[in-house]
């Protein structure tokens, strides 16, 4: 059974940094594609960055573009997210996700290409 666990949110004042992690468990192959997404309330659940296997090619969305970094560890099974230079703007529910063996491809950074998904870890900036 695949499982995806998010950590390392919390409280930060802007300009600050966090990090967040994502242990992948129950995979019998290599995800080809793993993801950061995040949801404000009230808002849709938008892209933040994304990670293909293999080559590692990294896609951002523009508005972290500069100030996030996605990066796996195969060894640990874990994805992370390195975010510096919080803003105000970048508080949201922030979660881990990944295709399945089979998916059909709408994007590194549409939800709609993942299959599993992390209950979330929460980001808060304070201006």
């Amino acid at each position: 059974q695949v499982q995806l666990v998010e950590s390392g949110g919390g409280s930060v004042q802007a300009g600050g940094s966090l990090r967040l992690s994502c242990a992948a468990s129950g995979f019998t192959y290599s995800s080809n594609y793993m993801g950061w997404f995040r949801q404000a309330p009230g808002k849709e659940r938008e892209g933040v960055a994304a990670i293909r296997a293999g080559g590692g090619t990294t896609y951002y969305a523009d508005s972290v573009k500069g100030r996030f970094a996605i990066s796996q560890d195969n060894t640990k099974n874990t994805l992370y997210l390195q975010m510096n230079s919080l803003k105000p703007e970048d508080t949201a529910m922030y979660y881990c996700a990944a295709v399945g063996g089979y998916y059909t491809y709408y994007g590194a950074l549409k939800r709609y290409t993942y299959d599993y998904w992390g209950q979330g870890t929460q980001v808060t900036v304070s201006s």
